[in-house]
Order: C-alpha cells, then structure tokens, then sequence
C-alpha cells in the first residue's frame, strides 16, 4: 500500500470524537497519525493501519481505495 507523509486516510471505525479521518504524519514500520476531528495522535503499526484502512487521499489529490 502506497501511504506517504501528508496524506489523509478514512478508516474503517470512527474515532470516539465522531471522525473517521486521519493525517499522516510519519511513516515506516510505524505510523503517526493525527485525527481530524480532535487532533488526538495515535502511533500504530504498518500492519493493523492497513488492515483498517478503506481510502487514502494523496496530497496531490489522488483517491486511491485501500
């Protein structure tokens, strides 16, 4: 999966707060990833981020379906 640092992903469960988007922040074997909604980070493995991803939205402005 192509995920880069600046794009904006949907994941498949919302976010307490009610968001389903998230900003990459930083990418590798872990991901950094900040909620659109409440600004809440979260660092999660490559592996699971995957898993529970359904869209990324490249900074370009590209969709790509996860």
């Amino acid at each position: 999966m192509d995920i880069r640092v600046g794009d904006t992903i949907t994941l498949k469960k919302l976010h307490p707060c009610g968001a389903r988007k998230w900003k990459v922040l930083r990418s590798g074997a872990d991901f950094r990833i900040r909620c659109l909604g409440c600004g809440h980070l979260l660092m999660l493995p490559r592996r699971t981020l995957e898993k529970s991803i359904v869209q990324i939205e490249h900074e370009n402005g590209e969709a790509d379906h996860g």
